[in-house]
């Protein structure tokens, strides 16, 4: 999920397979059979959704998720905080993590 860059730049790749989930469920919708039918359109409708979603909100759900885990309940730029965030993913620099745990907590003020 990260990258390092000479730089010092944040580079982050957010991987999405919503695109491949929403082709096999809009498959199996087309030979679904009537009872089946509500089901998978409602499950066309949360992959959509999914696929929606912003990067920078699927970022800040990677870094709750690695504070939740870290036991974090303050706020998620604080220094304590970074420091968990950088135990949970090891290979994160200090300035990825700043960057990573400042947009997460803007997302999560912003809530």
């Amino acid at each position: 999920m990260f990258g390092r860059s000479r730089e010092q730049d944040l580079h982050v790749l957010v991987l999405r397979d919503a695109d491949a989930i929403a082709a096999a469920v809009r498959g199996a919708l087309e030979e679904a059979s009537p009872e089946e039918r509500p089901g998978l359109e409602r499950a066309v409708a949360l992959v959509d959704r999914a696929a929606a979603t912003e990067d920078g909100e699927l970022r800040a759900r990677w870094v709750r998720e690695r504070m939740e885990a870290a036991g974090i309940t303050d706020s998620y730029d604080s220094v304590h905080a970074i420091k968990a965030l950088r135990r949970e993913a090891p290979g994160l620099s200090l300035l990825q993590a700043v960057q990573l745990a400042k947009e997460a907590e803007a997302v999560r003020s912003a809530s």
